[in-house]
């Protein structure tokens, strides 16, 4: 990794500052790009600026990081994440589409505002970003696309349509990729997270009856000792550990890792 430029999209808190800590560690000159504010009608908080500033900050000690804001919804907000990483570093080897959202829920009752927002973030979002880094990655010797996918995009869960089906685009696209852009030498492979303790799963899929940060985290990994085979949660730099090894692995293209500490097995 060393060296190479890394744009991380959903930077700035959990499974994307985990993977933004493992690529500046490795040597990685990284761009973090997420939301400049946080939507005030969504389930569960998502990151800010401030969020974005505070991870840079944290890991400016371990080497060189950046951040720029991006709504990976919209075409010209990803050219604009793209332009202001290759700006700054004078390239991009590696493009990890890591934002993703959640909703869930009873498909008689959901909203299709709610599903056209998990797919327009968890789906589209990586065909624009995709296709906003393309021209640059395909001048790399070393490139390499990571999309963060989920368990939930290898089998189906009740109430979880929308993720889920989001999830399984995220799989095919993945493979789908990979088979068109091996010509350009440019590898893609996705991440599949179990359950890591973001806000995702404490704030929305397994909340506790506190608000106690301590306390929930306790709830959380209380119930993961009894789900995960291996008996303990997936952290935010296991994911990172799976992305520095995608992005490094030259004969690895089309694979969706599963980082579930046994739960998921395919």
């Amino acid at each position: 990794m060393q060296n190479r430029v890394a744009l991380i999209t959903g930077g700035a808190r959990g499974i994307g500052r985990g993977i933004a800590e493992s690529f500046v560690k490795a040597g990685a000159r990284v761009m973090i790009a997420d939301l400049d504010s946080r939507p005030a009608d969504w389930q569960y908080a998502l990151a800010t600026s401030a969020d974005l500033e505070a991870t840079v900050q944290e890991q400016a000690a371990y080497g060189e990081i950046s951040a720029t804001n991006v709504d990976v919804t919209n075409a010209a907000s990803c050219a604009a994440a793209v332009a202001a990483t290759v700006e700054i570093f004078g390239g991009l080897d590696v493009l990890v589409n890591n934002a993703g959202v959640v909703q869930s829920g009873p498909i008689d009752d959901f909203s299709e505002a709610d599903w056209d927002q998990v797919f327009a973030v968890n789906t589209k979002g990586i065909f624009l970003m995709t296709r906003a880094a393309l021209p640059f990655l395909r001048k790399s010797n070393a490139a390499a696309i990571i999309n963060t996918a989920s368990i939930a995009g290898k089998k189906g869960y009740p109430n979880m349509a929308a993720y889920c089906g989001s999830k399984f685009a995220a799989v095919g696209i993945t493979q789908a990729l990979a088979a068109e852009l091996a010509g350009s030498g440019i590898r893609v492979n996705a991440i599949c997270p179990g359950m890591v303790g973001t806000a995702m799963w404490l704030e929305h899929l397994l909340p506790a009856n506190t608000i106690n940060a301590d306390e929930k985290n306790d709830a959380f990994e209380s119930a993961m000792r009894t789900t995960i085979p291996l008996g303990r949660p997936q952290t935010a730099q296991d994911m990172g550990a799976a992305a520095v090894y995608l992005a490094t692995a030259p004969n690895v293209s089309g694979v969706s890792l599963n980082v579930a500490g046994g739960y998921e097995m395919n």
